[in-house]
C-alpha cells in the first residue's frame, strides 16, 4: 500500500492572478544554503538555470525584496529575506512535522482498517526523539505499518497500560535525578508486567545559538536579563528533567525570561533558536547538530521503548527489535549525531534497568508486614 504523507504548503496569494505555491523555492533557497551556487542548486532540484532564476525573481517582486545575493564567478548567497524565509520554513516543518506524521499514521490505519488489512499496524506513542522517526521510517523501508504519535513519556507508559498503544517510548536521566524520575512513573511500569527495549543513550542539555554569543555554560545564565528562552511545553520528558534540574540548583524558573513559551519537539526548538527568534533553549544533542547550532551538555539519558511482557515475542514486537538490531538504523542513527547505539535493541526486565525500583518495592512490602504484626 502507498503510505499517506502530509506536509505543510506556503502559498503566495496574489491580488491578481492566481495563488501559487512556494514550495518548490523554499526548496530551491535549501539548495543555494547547501551548495553556494545557483547552477549546482539547480542540479540537485533537476531544474533548469532559466527556470530557477525566474522563479526567485518573481517571488523575489512579489515580497518586494531579493531572494538571493549572485555575483558572477563568486557564487550565490541567500539575502536577509531569503535566509528568513528559509528559517520561517524550517519552523514552520518542524512545528507541524509531528502532527502531520500522527494524522497521516492514523490516515492510513483508517484505509487499512476499511479494507481489512490482514497486518494492522505497530502502535507506537512516544516522547519526541529523532531516533523514533528514523526507527519508524526504518520500519516502513521493510514495509512494515507504522502508526506513531508523540506525546509526553508519562502519556505514552499510560497509554500502553490501557490499550491504546504497544510499545511507548520513554527517557530516564543517568544519575541522581533517575529516581525522581522514576517516582512519575513508576505506576507505569509494572517489573513483571513490562519488558523493556533500548532505543538509545543521547545527552540533554541547552542549544544555544551558533558560536554560543551570549556565553552560555550554565543553567544560571538562563536567568540573565535580556536572554530569550524556549521551553518544551509541560508534561515531556525534557521539561520535567529541565524542572528538576532548576529546583536541584536552587533556580527560580520565574527569573527565566521566555520559561513558558514552549515548542512540542526537539526540532522546534532548535528551529527556535537558528531563526533568531530565541537565544537559548531545552533539547538534546542531535538537535542542536541539525541546525548548526552550540550545545551546552547538562545530563545523559537512556532512552527505552516499553511492552507488554506478553508481546515481547509477538510478530510485531519481533519486527521491530530485528529493525533495531539492524546495520541499517544503527548507521543511520550513528550519522544523526548525539546518540549512543552500543545497547540498540537489547532488551532488559523493568527491574534489571531500573533495580531501585525492586528495592523500593521491597521496601514497601516490608514496612506493611510490619505494620500488619
Amino acid at each position: 500500500m502507498k503510505l499517506i504523507e502530509l506536509k505543510p504548503e506556503w502559498t503566495l496569494r496574489r491580488s491578481e492572478g492566481p495563488s501559487r505555491s512556494l514550495g518548490d523555492v523554499m526548496r530551491l533557497l535549501a539548495a543555494v544554503q547547501q551548495e553556494k551556487n545557483l547552477s549546482r542548486a539547480c542540479a540537485t532540484q533537476e531544474l533548469s538555470y532559466r527556470h530557477a532564476w525566474g522563479l526567485i525573481q518573481t517571488v523575489g517582486r512579489a515580497l518586494g525584496g531579493p531572494l538571493l545575493h549572485s555575483v558572477r564567478g563568486q557564487g550565490a548567497t541567500l539575502s536577509p529575506l531569503g535566509e528568513r524565509l528559509l528559517r520561517a520554513n524550517e519552523r514552520v516543518t518542524a512545528r507541524l512535522s509531528p502532527l502531520l506524521d500522527t494524522l497521516a499514521s492514523e490516515i492510513e490505519s483508517e484505509i487499512r482498517e476499511a479494507i481489512d488489512h490482514p497486518h494492522p499496524a505497530i502502535r507506537i506513542h512516544a516522547s519526541h526523539a529523532f531516533a523514533v522517526d528514523a526507527l519508524r521510517d526504518q520500519l516502513r523501508k521493510r514495509e512494515v505499518a507504522v502508526e506513531l504519535k508523540y506525546c509526553g513519556s508519562e502519556d505514552a507508559l499510560a497509554s500502553l497500560a490501557h490499550g491504546g498503544c504497544d510499545i511507548a517510548g520513554f527517557h530516564t536521566p543517568i544519575g541522581p535525578l533517575e529516581s525522581a524520575v522514576l517516582e512519575r512513573w513508576r505506576r507505569w511500569l509494572p517489573p513483571r508486567g513490562r519488558v523493556l527495549i533500548n532505543l538509545v543513550s543521547r545527552r540533554q542539555g541547552i542549544l544555544v545559538a551558533t558560536g554560543n554569543p551570549r556565553g552560555i555554560s550554565s543553567l544560571a545564565d538562563l536567568t540573565r536579563p535580556g536572554l530569550r528562552f524556549v521551553n518544551r511545553q509541560a508534561g515531556s520528558g525534557t521539561r520535567v528533567l529541565l524542572d528538576l534540574l532548576l529546583e536541584h540548583e536552587g533556580i527560580d524558573s520565574r527569573n527565566i525570561a521566555g520559561f513558558e513559551n514552549v515548542e512540542y519537539t526537539h526540532a522546534a526548538v532548535g528551529a527556535y533558536i537558528a531563526s533568531g527568534m530565541g537565544d537559548a533553549g531545552a533539547g538534546d544533542e542531535t538537535a542542536a547538530r541539525l541546525f548548526g547550532l552550540d550545545f551546552v551538555p547538562l545530563l545523559q539519558e537512556r532512552y527505552f521503548l516499553a511492552c507488554r511482557a506478553e508481546a515481547i515475542d509477538s510478530p510485531a514486537v519481533q519486527l521491530v527489535r530485528d529493525t533495531l538490531r539492524s546495520r541499517e538504523l544503527k548507521a543511520r542513527l550513528t550519522s544523526m549525531q548525539g546518540f549512543g547505539v552500543s545497547d540498540c535493541g537489547r532488551t532488559l526486565s523493568v527491574t534489571e534497568a531500573y533495580p531501585q525500583l525492586e528495592k523500593r518495592r521491597t521496601r514497601a512490602r516490608s514496612e506493611r508486614a510490619r505494620e500488619a504484626s
